[in-house]
């Protein structure tokens, strides 16, 4: 039996309001402030001491399954850790977390609270429709609704927070870069050529935008054989790793394909959480410590 819901994105959408929350009488939504040429002005947002944005560029290549099980490695190593889904159109974390079907309430406040599971809160456009129902809007409304979730969740207080950037170099992107404070960027690719060459775009865009570079995440290196043990390359070896020397970005650590990854990941139950004493689990670890070294987290 479905949870009657606090509020509706099915019932008069306006542009400066398309995620339908309610409103108080007293309290106009927040407002970004311009700077003199007209364009918004970075400021942190509230009660979160670190953001990191995990970016790909492309799709596929296993971004948000690294990033939720990075906000759950920064978890275990005491944070209070947090994760946002950015991707309007197509998020993942209410499934990569068990929470798919849920929904947030309001805070006194009529903010969002996020929703909660293996110690991570977190927050996602996938939470506020229906599992199936395709968010089929303009980018004029997909702005606002990211606007929303950007500075209309009730974070609660948070040593770092996770931001699952959606493909690509666009407007959502843009958006992120230029309003929100982020202490560093993560770009995540496959080996092989085809993923790279979008994965550098993105490189170059943290690169225009200010935003500091952590380094780069080489995922799906190496498959081993749980039969032979024989190790495979499948999608090459060393392809990252090459594109951070040739591009001056730190190389924070590979991820290797493994079953298991995808299989935690696909019941909601992430590496981390699922095997936390594997081998896989240990790696995300090392990235999420390197990372927090660098932030100063």
């Amino acid at each position: 039996m479905s949870k009657p819901r606090l509020f509706s994105t099915l019932q008069c959408l306006r542009h400066e309001n398309p995620l339908g929350l309610p409103r108080s009488n007293s309290r106009p939504p927040p407002q970004l402030p311009r700077a003199q040429r007209g364009l918004p002005t970075k400021r942190p947002l509230p009660s979160v001491r670190k953001v990191i944005a995990v970016s790909s560029a492309k799709g596929g290549v296993g971004k948000s399954t690294i990033a939720v099980n990075l906000a759950l490695s920064f978890a275990r190593l005491g944070h209070r850790a947090g994760i946002l889904d950015t991707d309007i159109f197509g998020p993942s974390i209410p499934t990569l977390l068990n929470l798919a079907g849920e929904q947030p309430r309001l805070s006194e406040k009529k903010q969002l609270l996020p929703l909660s599971n293996y110690g991570v809160k977190s927050m996602s456009m996938g939470y506020l429709v229906g599992e199936e129902a395709p968010v089929v809007w303009r980018g004029l409304m997909v702005m606002k609704a990211l606007q929303q979730l950007l500075w209309e969740v009730e974070w609660g207080g948070l040593d770092v927070l996770v931001m699952d950037l959606p493909p690509g170099t666009g407007d959502t992107q843009l958006t992120i870069t230029q309003q929100v404070v982020l202490d560093g960027a993560i770009v995540v690719s496959t080996p092989q050529d085809v993923a790279l060459k979008d994965a550098v775009k993105g490189v170059e865009m943290m690169r225009k935008v200010d935003v500091p570079l952590l380094g780069m995440i080489q995922n799906m290196s190496v498959f081993n054989c749980p039969n032979c043990n024989h190790s495979t390359h499948i999608f090459g070896s060393e392809g990252v790793m090459k594109a951070c020397e040739k591009h001056d970005v730190p190389f924070l650590g590979d991820l290797p394909l493994h079953a298991s990854i995808c299989d935690d990941a696909d019941r909601g139950k992430p590496t981390v959480v699922a095997e936390p004493e594997s081998p896989r689990a240990k790696a995300f670890t090392a990235i999420a410590e390197r990372i927090a070294k660098t932030t100063g987290l």
